[in-house]
């Protein structure tokens, strides 16, 4: 079974945000794998580990630097890792992102499951899995727990289907469909793997491929939502006056006349 386990480099969750210019300004912030991503290359390791035979590539779309949240992912386990960069893909919207990572699946050839975090800390929306089945006309199951794949149903001369556990404000549910399909997971998946020293190793020496649009062959996505302009809050001029006095009640009288005067009472 070949598993696409797809993540994003997004600023470490501890930066300290400000809008400058009307964008997003993380300042000297280091760009990490996304955490939520963990989860679903922890997922895409258990499917590979359940079935043998099976393989894990992390996909990413970012500049040159998300080679570095690739290699976390080599490195907690992956067999192999791709990241599509190019010029045209500076400010991706979510529908834009689905389109390239359709294209980069269909590149990839054979593949039977994706499997993507719930969502991603820069922007959360959580939209890129669905939108993404949906560019490659595959099931959606979402917010997975748990993941089984039915492995005798090939043995069957039927279609592989998959099994998971879905985790929502109401309980569990159970939901099936047939490979290939896409699949979004939440932490009850499991605790992310941490990297071990021969996988990072591996990493670190690990020649990652980049796949520009031309070699997706795709034009750059239109861009579909308009970003609003962001402004940092406005500031708040504040002071502090000390009440003082011989006693309490003294204090808690002058206390009283000054808010009658403020006309808070």
């Amino acid at each position: 079974m070949k598993i696409i386990a797809c993540i994003k480099q997004v600023p470490d969750s501890e930066a300290k945000i400000k809008a400058e210019n009307g964008q997003i300004n993380t300042g000297d912030a280091p760009l990490v794998i996304n955490p939520f991503d963990e989860y679903a290359v922890e997922g895409a390791l258990q499917q590979r580990e359940a079935v043998s035979g099976s393989t894990v590539t992390a996909l990413c779309i970012g500049p040159e630097s998300a080679k570095e949240a690739l290699k976390h992912a080599l490195a907690m386990g992956a067999d192999d890792a791709i990241l599509v960069s190019d010029p045209a893909l500076n400010d991706l919207d979510t529908v834009g992102a689905a389109r390239v990572l359709a294209a980069a699946i269909q590149k990839v050839g054979g593949v039977d499951m994706v499997v993507f975090g719930r969502q991603t800390l820069d922007n959360g929306s959580g939209l890129t899995s669905a939108q993404t089945a949906r560019a490659l006309g595959w099931s959606l199951l979402g917010l997975a727990g748990q993941i089984k794949v039915d492995t005798l149903s090939e043995s069957k001369g039927e279609e592989r289907s998959v099994s998971v556990e879905r985790v929502i404000e109401e309980g569990r549910q159970s939901v099936k469909a047939n490979l290939p399909a896409v699949i979004s997971v939440v932490q009850s998946i499991g605790e992310p793997r941490y990297p071990s020293f021969m996988g990072i190793r591996k990493a670190s020496k690990a020649e990652i491929p980049v796949w520009s649009l031309s070699d997706l062959g795709i034009a750059a996505p239109d861009a579909i939502i308009t970003r609003s302009e962001l402004m940092n809050p406005p500031a708040r001029d504040t002071s502090v006056e000390i009440i003082s006095g011989e006693s309490a009640a003294e204090i808690a009288d002058k206390l009283a006349d000054k808010l009658i005067a403020e006309k808070v009472l």
